[in-house]
């Protein structure tokens, strides 16, 4: 089994965005394959997307999920989990999925998802609590750490690849969801901000040039050595949201290069946290999806069905030009075949 998280613990990179389109048409093109999608974002919009959008009525299809018994998100897992938080109960995991193409018919049939549950903010400081215990002879942060690994572990036989949002944070639910993939897709943008998050990235997720080694103890890089484990390894960097302004010699292209430049680095003195080995392997190019992914998404459509011409977007009439759709349905599938 495959498992991608997609994250960065800057908001604004076009996470959600990325993750949506990579695993729709993924499925579209490993037909043969079952593809779970686990949404571990409060913000839950992944969910929407994949539920009919701000057209489709994904908000509506969300809220249906969240008011069935048990609650068929995340949200309602880590109900199922907070009593006994340190061993696996005895749950039937497929109470809790939901398989979006019975809401919306833009998505294939081999998708199922653990949507999204603004829930998670408010059980956040339970699971903060529960995870810093002092239990004699058991290790609680692990235990907890390992609800969303367990959860895929409880339904391994039936799925082939799992992609998993995440929040823009490093939060305990965002440690749930990455502590579970073996793989990381991080886009990165041609800003300054996206030059530090990609740094703070490398230090939260593999220890790689703390700003302070008084905390290194306590760090999510350590605990998970500790136990053992493997930690998830930089897949893939898209280099999302690019303008055809953005030349090598401009503003934009100075920062990418530095964004590269420090991945190139981390290559040579720490090449274990990745999955290739050269630059060239772990970046690509995601060009701006403008008023073309504006529809898309409002749609709740991967690129491949979209259709170009006029779309009514909430009363407002879009136009998608055949061209743009072409280099949106380009740029994921160069990422797509990357995964």
């Amino acid at each position: 089994m495959k498992k991608y998280a997609f994250w960065n613990n800057k908001g604004g990179t076009g996470k959600t965005s990325l993750a949506f389109q990579a695993a729709a048409i993924y499925a579209e093109q490993h037909s043969e394959e079952e593809v779970l999608v686990l949404d571990l974002c409060p913000q839950a919009n992944l969910s929407e997307l994949f539920l009919g959008g701000l057209m489709g009525g994904g908000s509506e299809h969300l809220t249906q999920l969240q008011s069935e018994s048990p609650r068929r998100t995340v949200g309602g897992y880590f109900e199922a989990r907070l009593p006994a938080p340190y061993t696996v109960p005895n749950i039937n995991p497929k109470e809790f999925l939901s398989r979006p193409s019975e809401y919306n018919n833009s998505i294939t049939d081999n998708i199922q998802l653990l949507a999204g549950d603004p829930l998670l903010e408010l059980q956040s400081n339970a699971i903060a609590t529960l995870a810093n215990a002092q239990i004699p002879g058991q290790k609680p942060w692990l235990a907890v750490a390992d609800w969303i690994r367990d959860f895929v572990h409880l339904v391994e036989d039936d799925f082939d690849t799992v992609f998993i949002d995440t929040n823009p944070s490093f939060s305990m639910y965002t440690q749930i969801a990455l502590s579970a993939a073996e793989m990381l897709v991080l886009p990165v943008m041609a800003d300054d901000s996206s030059r530090r998050a990609i740094q703070n990235a490398f230090a939260l997720i593999h220890g790689i040039k703390l700003p302070s080694m008084i905390y290194s103890d306590y760090s999510f890089t350590k605990k998970l050595t500790d136990a053992g484990r493997e930690l998830p390894k930089v897949h893939l960097l898209p280099k999302n949201r690019l303008t055809q302004y953005m030349g090598p010699a401009s503003a934009y292209g100075s920062v990418m290069g530095e964004i590269e430049g420090f991945v190139e680095e981390i290559l040579l003195s720490n090449s274990e946290v990745f999955t290739f080995s050269t630059k060239s392997e772990g970046f690509v190019d995601v060009r701006d999806f403008q008023t073309t992914g504006v529809v898309a998404f409002a749609e709740g459509k991967p690129f491949s069905k979209l259709r170009t011409g006029t779309h009514n977007i909430g009363g407002r009439l879009t136009q998608v030009s055949a061209q743009y759709l072409e280099h949106c349905r380009d740029a994921i599938n160069n990422v797509v075949r990357r995964l």
